[in-house]
């Protein structure tokens, strides 16, 4: 031992004994393992075999879910991307460049009910049929608060009913009590007189997408993507009957499951409950 500044000791070690460790060959490391984790794996197995498009975040948020509900402590996301990577769960790397400009516009509400998004998107089945789906978001809180499906064009009619659909939703009235946002696109239904007269008598503030922006409405492209990528393509779609048969438990399991980045990792029923 020598005695350094402080009077604190410090152990001397020979040149020889460092010169061997650096010219020992590295160990390589194993992968790394906790008992508990054979505890863990079933609950991530079922889960990703239930939604198998679910990244590890989504996974850890309904994983906690479930240990919530049995009283367990909670885990974090690194320990089940570790499991999920040792049994080989985790999904295909993302490397898909994407094309077009970047949208700096402000979509999120930061309170619900101050702007409600609309979009329709296309389902097409085996058969041929092309469903189309109308629907419409809150910025905030994510909630489909309203859709409604048709195997013909989007009419501006489904629009008038989907906007006193969401005042009900939200309000229990066919009047909001304070002026809410309409985003959507230019679309025929959405610019029709009769949306208009149907947007000004329920108190709704129509607003339009720039032309070929599709980024500007970014939370109702984002829930398109959503719905096709963690629902339809899950799905065998024979037909249109299937299609609209199987619609209300998406929307439903969309509004109460679905972990969302945005509501840091609650579904939207979940945040409107914390939010209330």
């Amino acid at each position: 031992m020598v005695r350094g500044k402080g009077g604190r000791r410090h152990a001397r070690r020979g040149r020889s004994h460092l010169a061997e460790r650096l010219s020992r060959p590295a160990q390589p490391r194993g992968p790394y393992r906790k008992p508990e984790d054979a505890q863990l794996l079933p609950t991530i197995r079922a889960i990703v075999d239930a939604r198998p498009s679910y990244g590890y975040r989504r996974v850890t948020a309904l994983v906690n879910r479930a240990l919530r509900s049995r009283g367990e402590a909670s885990v974090n996301a690194k320990r089940v991307l570790r499991i999920l990577q040792a049994n080989g769960f985790t999904l295909a790397p993302h490397t898909a460049h994407r094309p077009g400009r970047t949208h700096d516009g402000i979509v999120v509400a930061l309170r619900s009910n101050v702007r409600w998004c609309s979009d329709h998107l296309e389902l097409r089945c085996r058969d041929g049929a092309v469903v189309r789906v109308l629907f419409a978001i809150d910025a905030c809180d994510r909630e489909i608060m309203a859709w409604s499906a048709t195997t013909t064009g989007v009419s501006a009619e489904m629009v008038c009913d989907l906007m006193i659909a969401c005042c009900e939703r939200r309000f229990g009235a066919t009047k909001t009590p304070h002026p809410v946002e309409w985003l959507s696109d230019n679309g025929s239904a959405y610019i029709a007189k009769a949306t208009a007269q149907t947007a000004a008598a329920l108190g709704l503030r129509l607003l339009f997408t720039p032309v070929r922006s599709p980024q500007s409405n970014g939370i109702a492209e984002a829930f398109v993507k959503t719905l096709k990528r963690d629902y339809a393509r899950l799905a065998i779609l024979a037909d249109a009957e299937t299609v609209m048969r199987l619609l209300p438990a998406w929307f439903e399991d969309y509004n109460t499951i679905h972990p969302h980045s945005g509501l840091r990792m609650l579904s939207p029923r979940e945040y409107l409950s914390r939010s209330a």
